[in-house]
């Protein structure tokens, strides 16, 4: 017993001159390694702090000129999206600052401007360049590119992409507003295709789900019409 507690210090004492022994050969290394993490920590605020903040900012100052034009009462489209001498369009934005989160905003916006004014090409590319962004107000966002994408594809005659399209907007923001908005396109969609059970299914979610939308008041009406 008495050998156990002599040898614990003695084990305990051998661990503590390894380390000191350690630091004392490699001590220059270790501060050069510290020093690195510093400097690569403080180069990493400093890009942030010094650019990636500043573009977020100009980004979003940027987007609010183009959105103003957007959503006039009046709006003109093309000037929205390609903006002239009074101020930047959508698509400078997304030239200029593409990688943020107002530059990926824009690229939705885009879309919308290029649908609005029958580019169907443009609307699809500009839609499809949006990332999915999170939070409620998100979700939102994410329903409406699907469901534009959605629009454009049958636009094109594409009624199974303009299903998927619609039901992956009904999965984005599963709520009472948007949800049976989509589903009812993805029914009439089913509907325009020759999918009648398909529809069908797609009219009776829609009543099953969102009894108290206003889909759901013309869902049968509409069910009553698949042939």
């Amino acid at each position: 017993m008495a050998k156990q507690n002599i040898a614990e210090p003695e084990a305990l004492g051998q661990a503590m001159n390894k380390t000191e022994l350690f630091f004392e050969n490699n001590g220059r290394k270790v501060t050069y390694v510290f020093l690195a993490l510093l400097v690569l920590g403080l180069a990493i605020y400093g890009y942030r702090a010094l650019i990636v903040q500043p573009r977020a900012e100009k980004a979003s100052e940027l987007l609010a000129e183009a959105q103003a034009r957007f959503n006039e009462e009046t709006p003109d489209f093309e000037l929205a999206l390609n903006g002239d001498a009074n101020g930047v369009g959508f698509l400078d934005v997304v030239d200029q600052y593409g990688s943020t989160a107002a530059g990926n905003l824009a690229k939705h916006y885009a879309g919308i401007c290029y649908l609005r004014t029958g580019d169907l090409e443009n609307a699809a590319a500009y839609l499809k360049k949006f990332k999915a962004v999170k939070g409620l107000a998100g979700a939102v966002i994410n329903a409406q590119n699907y469901g534009l994408q959605g629009d454009v594809a049958v636009e094109q005659g594409d009624y199974k992409a303009a299903v998927n399209f619609f039901k992956k907007a009904v999965a984005a923001a599963e709520n009472n507003l948007t949800a049976p908005l989509y589903l009812r396109k993805a029914a009439m969609a089913e509907q325009a295709a020759g999918n009648a059970e398909a529809a069908r299914k797609l009219y009776k979610q829609i009543m099953e789900q969102y009894p108290a939308s206003m889909e759901a008041r013309d869902a049968d009406k509409l069910m009553g019409t698949v042939r």
